[in-house]
């Protein structure tokens, strides 16, 4: 009896298992495929998160051991200062203008802590303006190959580079229409700042270029690349020209060494550098 009962439920589940659609299994299948890829979306975008994060800490600690080291000279000075004013004014030796003097020499040093703070601050806001610039990039150009693009912060500037594999032909500075899709994701986040400026550099390696009657070598063929680029930013994406700068660099600031295929092609490469606002921070460093 017990083996009749085994049988039945067998066949049964055979049976139910045979009635499910064809095509909800695939749409299952589907569903599962797109769950996946979403996974791994997310799972690079912490990736790319976590790494600044980690850039952002080392170059904050670097700060603020400088700031600390400047604190601990104003203590110093402050210690020093208030015991030769107790010192002389004990012995009654001081005149008043002599005490004036190292009044106003104690108001300077006040001051200069002011100024540090403030510096901090202004510091403390451009990182975060930088680390904001970064984010919206990387979320404009969504999960490329970090082999072909890469976007960083170095020293408080922002760094876009991107490979020639991707913009130009061998020996071409015509731009391809696959860099111009990248290029548009570039300028809407650069042009949503209208303030900001930038510099776009063309790198090469060291193979000499085969002359043509209007270019003589690298440095003519990086600086065409630069040109190129800007030209699209202005003319079909609505860039201003007035806060642009194209440079050729030719093959003198590799990447690596040129001595393998891999190393020339990590050094052809265009590089679009955000200028930091030197004029904003000269004026912060001339207020009183």
């Amino acid at each position: 009896m017990k083996l009749k009962q085994t049988l039945l439920f067998a066949a049964l589940a055979v049976f139910l298992f045979s009635c499910v659609p064809q095509k909800k299994y695939k749409a299952a299948l589907s569903k599962i495929d797109s769950l996946n890829a979403a996974n791994a979306k997310l799972a690079g975008d912490l990736k790319n998160c976590n790494d600044l994060t980690a850039q952002d800490a080392n170059q904050r600690t670097a700060l603020q051991n400088q700031i600390d080291a400047l604190n601990k000279q104003i203590d110093f000075l402050k210690q020093n200062h208030d015991a030769t004013l107790k010192q002389l004014q004990d012995l009654s030796v001081i005149s008043g203008s002599q005490a004036e003097s190292i009044k106003k020499s104690l108001d300077n040093i006040g001051a200069k802590d002011t100024y540090i703070q403030n510096l901090q601050a202004e510091l403390a806001h451009k990182d975060s303006l930088n680390m904001a610039l970064v984010m919206n990039l990387k979320g404009a150009i969504g999960n490329m190959d970090d082999k072909d693009i890469n976007i960083k912060v170095d020293k408080g500037v922002v760094y876009i580079d991107i490979s020639d594999k991707m913009l130009f032909k061998s020996g071409s500075f015509d731009v391809t229409e696959q860099a111009k899709v990248v290029l548009g994701k570039v300028a809407t986040v650069l042009k949503a700042q209208p303030d900001i400026e930038f510099m776009v550099e063309g790198h090469t390696d060291n193979k000499n270029y085969v002359r043509k009657p209007y270019m003589v070598d690298n440095w003519d063929l990086s600086v065409k690349r630069a040109t190129s680029i800007v030209r699209i930013l202005q003319k079909q994406y609505g860039l201003d020209p007035a806060h642009m700068t194209a440079a050729g660099r030719g093959e003198y600031v590799p990447l690596t060494p040129n001595d393998t295929e891999e190393g020339r092609a990590a050094n052809r490469r265009t590089r679009i550098v955000i200028l930091p606002q030197l004029d904003q921070f000269f004026k912060l460093l001339e207020k009183k």
